[in-house]
């Protein structure tokens, strides 16, 4: 079974694939059908595309009910083509049309067999026939040639009329690239371009000639940059992309174009997360094969204990935003271990995922999905650690009269806090607070000396009790990852414009060695007016909490 872009169309292959095989055939031609008929900017919903392949429209709830992307529906449909035929013989003859096998298509078309294969990513349909001697072999219909034709003509014109660059025309494209280098100051980029506009080359096809050409000849390069970076130029492209410096201004900065640009980004995306450490504590449960969904359904929360803790009074003696805490509901029992079993199984599969990238064979698509699960991950973690920041502030009250100050105090405690979320073993069967008392107990034990004597003189006849304190010799909640805060920080930033991380990095100080700066200043800056950098501060802010906002809200339901 191939890698789909959608798992219910993963699904719908499968059940296809061991229907009856006189079936079979015409889930093939419908899929064709339906994949050409696809606007790859449009959703279609799911139970159009059954309907479309079966003629069967399933009843309400028994498909999901979810829309698919037109591109990845599209790519999607041809892979369930080649499922269905591997799963029976469907000879050619079957077909009143010509039948062309890969190298048929390719000298039909006078293109190489790799263009064919890129046909085929850009929607070429295939099939996987018998022919006629009996072999079964990717196979094209004359009616999808005559179709892909008509949809991309240009390119397949271009691709007809491609050949090798001769040694008199790489000569001229080199001089021209040379006078334009002198005269024009023009970058490397510039050139390919303005050169393959006037021989009727594509751009990379000049580009490659010229980068061909200057590593040969080092000492007679025509442009001095575009030459392979090492790996702090590359951490330093990946750091200005972060701190929002736009991708065609590092490509002008670099002398590089800008699909290379996000190559590097993307491998120090990758390199990042290969070298990041992500604990969790392990469950048997995360390798059972529907784990996804019964960790994961979020219709699981709504029967999750609905009766919440009754509120408690709040003190009225501190200050207002300490007593908003007690505005956080707190969590139930069963909500409480599935919050931590949901938060250490997204670990888990992050983690998994993450041990599979390889630097030199980026696969963006997994690294956006291990990035989206240690966001979910966070969000779950800041829900547990909100409904227990209470906790804190009652043992804080505790030590007031110690050396430190009961904001000092609050603040040392949810470090400790947010430690025990990442050390708690919700299979154990204890709660929480039980193990976070003693986290933030121990902790205050080393900043407020009469502690020591308390916690020293504490005895309890409960084995309960004496597991986690054994547990907590190993837990340091002093200890901070400040590479895992500035990665995540950093991952969220992504999802904001260039000029909204300026404003965000530059006005809370988050670029390293670097203070933060007033609205005026980051104005002289950008070059637009204070009020002008406030509204654009107040709409990242809005941008930000719209794409964290659905995973915390659910899970404080």
């Amino acid at each position: 079974m191939r890698k789909y872009a959608n798992r219910p169309m993963r699904i719908l292959a499968g059940e296809l694939a061991a229907g009856l095989n006189r079936l079979k055939r015409g889930y093939v031609d419908a899929a064709e059908a339906l994949a050409q008929l696809i606007d790859p900017r449009r959703a279609y919903p799911f139970e159009f595309v059954v309907y479309r392949l079966t003629g069967y429209r399933p009843p309400r709830g028994e498909r999901p009910a979810e829309s698919l992307d037109g591109a990845a529906l599209r790519q999607d449909l041809l892979r369930l083509m080649l499922d269905v035929c591997d799963s029976f013989e469907l000879r050619a003859s079957a077909y009143c049309q010509a039948v062309y096998d890969t190298a048929g298509v390719a000298q039909r078309f006078r293109v190489s067999k790799k263009t064919i294969q890129r046909w085929r990513t850009r929607g070429l349909a295939a099939r996987r026939l018998v022919m006629g001697d009996g072999t079964r072999h990717i196979a094209f219909l004359e009616s999808s040639l005559r179709w892909f034709v008509s949809q991309r003509r240009q390119q397949v014109r271009r691709s007809m009329h491609f050949s090798q660059m001769s040694a008199t025309e790489r000569r001229d494209v080199i001089r021209r690239a040379r006078r334009m280098a002198r005269s024009a100051d023009c970058s490397l980029i510039e050139a390919s371009r303005r050169i393959a506009a006037r021989k009727g080359r594509a751009v990379e096809t000049v580009r490659y000639t010229l980068r061909n050409y200057d590593r040969q000849h080092p000492d007679e390069a025509i442009f001095a940059g575009g030459g392979v970076l090492d790996d702090g130029e590359r951490g330093d492209i990946y750091r200005s992309y972060l701190r929002g410096t736009a991708v065609p201004t590092l490509a002008r900065r670099h002398a590089r174009t800008r699909s290379s640009i996000y190559r590097i980004i993307n491998e120090m995306r990758a390199r990042h997360l290969a070298a990041r450490s992500i604990q969790y504590v392990y469950n048997p449960q995360f390798d059972l094969p529907n784990a996804d969904d019964v960790i994961l359904d979020s219709t699981a929360d709504a029967g999750a204990d609905t009766q919440r803790p009754p509120a408690m009074p709040k003190p009225s003696e501190l200050p207002a935003y300490l007593r908003a805490l007690y505005e956080v509901p707190l969590l139930a029992a069963d909500r409480e271990r599935q919050l931590f079993r949901r938060y250490n199984y997204l670990k888990y599969k992050a983690d998994r995922l993450r041990r599979t990238i390889d630097v030199r064979r980026v696969n963006t698509a997994r690294l956006k999905e291990i990035e989206d699960l240690l966001l979910r991950a966070t969000a779950v973690k800041n829900a547990i650690v909100r409904a227990n920041l209470r906790l804190v502030v009652s043992i804080a009250r505790k030590h007031v009269a110690g050396p430190q100050t009961l904001f000092e105090l609050v603040s040392d405690g949810n470090v400790s806090l947010m430690r025990a979320v990442e050390k708690f073993d919700y299979a154990r069967g204890n709660r929480f607070s039980t193990y976070a008392s003693w986290a933030i107990m121990r902790n205050f034990a080393r900043s407020v000396p009469r502690e020591k004597y308390h916690l020293g003189r504490f005895t309890t006849g409960h084995d309960e009790i004496l597991d986690i304190a054994a547990a907590l010799k190993s837990y340091d909640p002093g200890e901070i990852n400040m590479l895992e805060l500035r990665e995540s920080i950093e991952t969220v930033l992504t999802r904001l414009s260039p000029t909204e991380r300026k404003v965000l990095v530059g006005h809370y100080g988050l670029e390293p060695d670097r203070p933060a700066r007033t609205f005026e200043q980051l104005g002289r800056y950008l070059g637009m007016s204070k009020e002008r950098v406030r509204q654009i501060e107040i709409k990242a802010l809005h941008k930000l909490r719209t794409y964290l906002a659905p995973c915390e809200a659910e899970l404080l339901k």
